[in-house]
């Protein structure tokens, strides 16, 4: 038996067949990329530590009101008191208190005296804060005054979280005893905050 080629055919049959193996070689490729071997790997645990200190308050060591008659008013500012929480605490609120002693000169006798209950304190409002949530004076303005015989609440911080701070300057106003003797009379004051 002959077989006759068909003039053009054959080669035309070839060059089909070449261009559908390179077309279906390129699919291959962009569907499945060469394979990348993985090798050994580890994990390393990082750790850091956020430092905390402690709540304290700062106030004046010392401070002079003048002077002033039996009977008369004396007032003044008593200086900056400061709380500054560095507890880095989720719950970051404190409560600043004051209370004073009674006044006194010579022997401690009822006219040589002034009573704590004689002794007024407002905060007045804060002169500096920093930190977040509500910062509340005890004592906004002279019209909430209120006496020292007992403690008082001076400042607060009511909300926030992490190190904070507040300062305030508060206004002491004592009351001279119409029967006081004269004299250096001497008191304390004193400011905690938990």
């Amino acid at each position: 038996m002959t077989f006759h080629q068909i003039p053009g055919y054959g080669h035309s049959v070839r060059r089909r067949s070449l261009i559908s193996c390179v077309i279906a070689a390129a699919v291959v490729g962009a569907v499945s990329p060469p394979a990348v071997a993985q090798g050994p790997s580890g994990d390393t645990t990082v750790t850091f530590t956020v430092a905390t200190a402690n709540l304290t308050i700062e106030v004046p060591a010392a401070r002079d009101l003048g002077s002033g008659f039996p009977g008369q008013t004396i007032s003044g500012q008593l200086g900056t008191v400061t709380v500054r929480d560095q507890r880095a605490a989720a719950d970051a609120t404190w409560t600043a208190q004051v209370v004073a002693t009674q006044f006194d000169t010579g022997t401690d006798q009822p006219t040589e005296t002034v009573p704590p209950n004689l002794v007024d304190y407002w905060s007045g409002p804060a002169t500096s804060t920093t930190g977040n949530g509500e910062f509340v004076p005890g004592q906004p303005t002279r019209a909430s005054r209120t006496s020292l015989e007992r403690p008082r609440t001076a400042f607060s911080h009511t909300s926030g979280s992490g190190n904070n701070s507040a300062s305030w300057n508060p206004t002491l106003e004592i009351t001279i005893p119409q029967e006081a003797v004269g004299g250096l009379y001497s008191g304390t004051v004193t400011h905690s905050v938990a």
